[in-house]
């Protein structure tokens, strides 16, 4: 079989790279498939290039419009994962390590797509609360998010060649900004073919995304002001890059997630009776084998109690005596070879320091052992070794380091502080779990650990059926952790996205910043007009559109009434209560009367209008009390539009109308000297008229 060239993907064009490139081996039987150059590539041009034409038009696009482009990519990739797989197991994953890696990738693609929903279809976004910063409410502040105007390089691991590059790419695209993806070479064929499939289906924009399959070296000297870099792998060479003076010099953030000893803890309640140790053992066994312990989150650390430690050992060394070993295109093979034999060579060697102080309990590296259809001496196949260290707390070395394979050391520990001692010891990690069934254990296990870790799971038997696992990051959760694991974060839903946004503070007028935003601010000078903004379809509705209403008197009559009809009785309400040591001066309004007749205020009694449906209400505050007497009316106005795209295919005719939802807030006042007596956002569907 000839050697493929694999090509880097440049300023628009597939090209090789120049010169001998770096030889790539089937894990498995270690024939000689691919070869890898970036020789001749020049990445200060390839980084202009997406700062230029790849930010040109996605910067300008829409959340909802990048979303929706997201889920076209996601579908695409879905439909095109066969040849995936078949080029995955090249790579030494199997079946289950590939879906992983490959299905998880384009479910993160997915799960960004629908966090559009939660952004407004601007390139932009407003983070948090308005502040008010005058007396009159003239003058107002907030925090705008736009995108960053440079480019997001990423520089990935060798043990997720999908997932690594689609969890990130979700991410950045999502926000508007293009990227360089720069995966370890030894599984890049996988990345470029995947990547092949995104350029040649034209759903991105041309730049948005670029490839370097050989070497990246050099890559950092040409960032600037606008960039952003994040690393996924080893901690040494993770600071290695981090200390590159262009980084400092262009303030350019560089994000580090690092390999680090993660560690798994039985609960001291936990005996082997409970559902709880077959979930401990299954998990600390899968977490050992799926990738070949080849995961940046894979269970390092096993800290048990010391009594339940000989019931440990027996159960995890049967369940990983059942593992079967072999190349994972065979259905039987149950865990696959390493990435490669220079992996297996630096496990190896991590190995060696480990024996120096502990001891070999499950595996031995001399020992032959059958291999399923691959080759034991060609492949860079491993059987899982487990040791144990009897003094945890003296004979450091399973703390500081790490065999990055199907290796774990199990250790004793006599109470939970003891527990939350050597959780600590790794100095910062991905991600540590409890299995326990005593609740107070783990919130204990929480407080204790917290600070070293970017992730704690707690396992017990009510989740642990549909539970992702301890190695399984989400992506609308921050994965990243403190210390060892480098500091940084990656995915984190909206989190993640402000990444790679500039937050600026904006200071002006409530009516100059609703223009700006086109969300209506507290304030603001609304457009009045003669005609209801209920009657107006979708397109027509302008931000800003409002509506005052005429004034109506609330009296002790209404407010019994109310009562009876609610059967809400509470004290307050009632004519008769005697006030004294109360916040009350005499019976009041409920609020959510006071709502309901702003609802009366605000609705336009037309038998029919553009409005299909009121679906909630947001950030209803009640400001003061309303009594008897008062006169009530409200400013009804139009805040936010939401666009939704059609669903032409689904069964129920009401949901194929076209449509969109609609923000209104309602300011709701009283004839008083402080008359704002409450606030409310209404969410309703408005009908198109197109």
């Amino acid at each position: 079989m000839a050697i493929q060239i694999l090509e880097n993907y440049a300023e628009g064009k597939w090209v090789q790279g120049q010169g001998e490139g770096q030889t790539l081996f089937n894990a498995s039987t270690g024939e000689a498939l691919y070869s890898a150059s970036s020789q001749g590539v020049d990445f200060g041009s390839m980084m202009h290039y997406a700062r230029t034409k790849g930010r040109e038009k996605l910067a300008k696009m829409g959340f909802h419009d990048r979303g929706l482009m997201l889920k076209k990519l996601a579908l695409h990739l879905q439909s095109k994962k066969r040849n995936f797989y078949n080029i995955s197991y090249q790579t030494g994953a199997t079946k289950v390590d590939s879906w992983i890696d490959i299905e998880g990738g384009i479910g993160n693609l997915f799960t960004y797509a629908s966090l559009r929903r939660q952004f407004p279809n601007e390139p932009f976004y407003l983070e948090g609360q308005v502040a008010n910063l005058s007396k009159e409410g003239t003058f107002i502040g907030h925090h705008i998010m736009t995108p960053k105007e440079g480019v997001a390089i990423h520089i990935n691991a060798f043990n997720f060649p999908v997932w690594g590059m689609l969890e990130k790419i979700a991410v950045n695209l999502l926000a508007g900004v293009p990227s360089i993806v720069k995966p370890a070479t030894i599984t890049s064929y996988l990345t470029e073919a995947v990547v092949k499939e995104i350029i040649a289906s034209g759903i991105l924009p041309e730049g948005c995304l670029q490839l370097v399959c050989g070497s990246a070296r050099g890559i950092l000297d040409h960032v600037q002001l606008g960039d952003v870099v994040t690393f996924t792998g080893s901690r040494a060479t993770g600071n290695m890059l981090k200390a590159t003076p262009q980084l400092a010099d262009a303030g350019v953030p560089f994000t580090m997630e690092a390999d680090s000893l993660n560690c798994c803890v039985l609960g001291k309640d936990v005996t082997p009776d409970m559902p709880e140790f077959d979930i401990f053992i299954k998990e600390v066994a899968r977490e050992i084998t799926v990738k070949a312990g080849q995961k940046c989150t894979a269970i390092r650390r096993v800290i048990v109690p010391e009594e339940q430690i000989e019931n440990v050992k027996n159960a995890l060394g049967a369940r990983l005596e059942k593992n079967i070993i072999g190349n994972p295109t065979n259905e039987n093979t149950r865990m696959g070879p390493l990435a490669g034999t220079d992996q297996r060579a630096d496990v190896l060697e991590a190995m060696e320091k480990l024996q120096a102080e502990n001891e070999l309990i499950i595996g031995n590296p001399t020992e032959n052992f059958e291999v399923l259809d691959g080759d034991a001496e060609k492949g860079a196949f491993m059987k899982p070794m487990i040791f144990f260290n009897d003094a945890p707390y003296k004979k450091l070395a399973c703390h500081n380091v790490e065999a990055f394979g199907p290796i774990s050391t199990i250790m004793p520990y006599k109470d939970l502080d003891d527990a939350i001692g050597l959780a600590k010891l790794g100095k910062g990690s991905l991600v540590g779990s409890i299995i326990t069934a005593d609740n107070t254990i783990a919130k204990d296990f929480l407080m204790g650990s917290a600070g070293t870790h970017g992730r704690i799971l707690i396992l017990n038997s009510e989740c642990a059926k549909e539970s992702t696992g301890h190695g399984s990051p989400m992506p609308l959760l921050t994965h990243g952790g403190p210390g060892r694991a480098g500091g940084g974060e990656e995915m984190g839903g909206v989190r993640g996205v402000a990444h790679y946004m500039d937050r600026t503070a904006i200071q002006g007028s409530p009516t100059t910043i609703m223009e700006i935003s086109n969300q209506y601010q507290m304030g603001a000078k609304g457009n009045i007009t003669e005609q209801h903004p209920f009657t107006k379809y979708y397109e027509e509705l302008v931000v800003g559109d409002q509506l005052i209403s005429k004034e109506r008197l609330i009296t002790a009559d209404d407010i019994d009434k109310f009562a009876e009809l609610s059967g809400d009785h509470f004290y307050a309400h009632k004519r008769d209560t005697d006030f004294t040591d109360t916040m009350f001066d005499e019976q009041v309004a409920h609020g959510y009367f006071i709502m309901s007749a702003a609802a009366g205020l605000f609705v336009d009694p037309i038998e029919k209008n553009p409005v299909l449906l009121n679906y909630g209400i947001d950030e209803l505050r009640f400001t003061k009390p309303v009594y008897p007497g008062a006169k009530v009316h409200i400013k009804f106005t139009c805040k936010e539009k939401i666009p939704t795209e059609l669903k032409p295919d689904d069964e129920d005719p009401k949901n194929r109308l076209p449509k969109g939802i609609v923000k209104w807030m309602v300011e709701m006042y009283d004839d008083s000297d402080e008359p704002l007596i409450g606030v409310a956002t209404i969410l309703t569907m408005v009908k198109l008229k197109g």
